[in-house]
């Protein structure tokens, strides 16, 4: 488990430079081709998928960036993708956050280095959607028309729940967010990130607040619930790692459900390692896709989107624990794979999404709190 000290938060639609070696394929501009497919906004602008791909083939490259290869199982994705279609794909600051991408794509403007391709916290790809080229993969028609940039600047791709990861070993079940009071967890309780800058850390406080009594117009409680864990002695200042959970250095975390339930395989036969979702205060949000709009690769990086939302790749960020976004599409069709959509962590209750007017109001509240809280 890799942990993305993500920017993003639950909103989507309510309204660090990149060190890979890189391709051969000529930049934006400098070739008739490359400057056609960067400004084409679906497979048949490029006369249909096979000439997609061709293209794609030519420039023989993709830039990737803040893909870490145990997060959604990410390195059998790039890996597929590159041996389907014999394309290199430059993966570069692995554990980069969402701003990152961004400031990465903005230095590396007009270079061959920019990344192609951006995996993004909703609410930063809202905030710079302008930096995006419009696209609409074939299967475009499956996503909710929340979960998509209706000019199709950016597309949802993958989400996920708040859960709580826990070492069954060292302490007991927990049920629901305020167990975690108790003295069993004394110096146990981890959480990812900062809120005010990491997206989990962040869901992890919404999380808490509905498990005690907030909403998702009051994070406030969740707030109050750190501060009371921090009191108690129970919160660990300790950013959690695959290192520091294997070690039993954090055997509590608070993450997403993908990168809990991810640990439960990493660590088979070492730890028992166990995932829970409270089923008082289930929060769910999506990560997005969008193309840089000076994108070095233009053709991969749009074959590579048709790749990610087919149902292949949908199929394999399912394999590793994320919930596709084209799932309910996928469980009618029969192409959903089974078996890896049976090992998702089991949930009950309806999830709570924030919209972007309560996500700012949080991270507000956050801002001028959360330093407060824990010290």
């Amino acid at each position: 488990m890799t942990l993305r000290r993500r920017t993003g938060t639950t909103v989507l639609l309510a309204a660090l430079a990149l060190t890979a070696a890189c391709g051969e394929a000529p930049s934006r501009g400098n070739g008739g081709e490359s400057t056609e497919a960067a400004s084409a906004a679906s497979a048949e602008d490029f006369g249909g998928f096979e000439e997609l791909v061709a293209a794609a083939k030519e420039e023989g490259a993709l830039n990737v960036i803040a893909l870490p290869p145990d997060w959604t199982n990410y390195a059998e994705v790039i890996d597929t993708f590159s041996k389907k279609y014999g394309i290199k794909v430059n993966s570069a600051q692995p554990d980069a956050s969402s701003q990152d991408e961004i400031n990465a794509a903005k230095q590396l403007s007009g270079t061959d280095r920019a990344p192609d391709v951006f995996d993004l916290g909703p609410s930063v790809a809202v905030a710079n959607a302008d930096l995006f080229a419009p696209y609409k993969v074939q299967t475009w028609d499956d996503v909710a028309d929340e979960l998509k940039d209706p000019d199709g600047r950016f597309l949802s791709d993958y989400g996920g729940l708040m859960s709580i990861g826990y070492d069954a070993g060292a302490v007991p079940a927990p049920t629901s967010v305020k167990d975690l009071l108790k003295p069993q967890y004394k110096g146990k309780v981890a959480l990812n990130g900062d809120p005010t800058q990491a997206g989990a850390a962040f869901t992890g406080v919404v999380m808490a607040s509905l498990g005690n009594g907030g909403s998702a117009d009051d994070i406030k409680p969740g707030v109050d619930f750190f501060a009371q864990l921090n009191k108690a002695g129970n919160f660990l200042p300790v950013d959690p790692t695959p290192t520091t959970i294997a070690s039993g250095q954090t055997p509590v975390v608070i993450d997403w459900d993908y990168t809990n339930a991810a640990q439960t395989v990493a660590l088979e036969g070492k730890r028992d390692w166990k995932v829970v979702v409270p089923s008082e205060a289930v929060v769910s949000s999506y990560y997005v896709q969008a193309i840089n709009k000076e994108a070095p690769h233009p053709a991969a990086a749009r074959l590579w989107q048709e790749f990610l939302y087919s149902d292949e790749g949908q199929n394999l960020w399912l394999k590793g624990f994320g919930r596709p976004v084209r799932e309910a599409a996928m469980v009618e069709a029969g192409t959903i794979d089974q078996a890896a959509y049976a090992k998702l962590p089991k949930t009950e209750g309806e999830p709570v999404s924030l919209t972007e007017e309560q996500s700012n109001k949080a991270k507000e509240y956050l801002g001028a709190n959360w330093a407060k809280a824990i010290s």
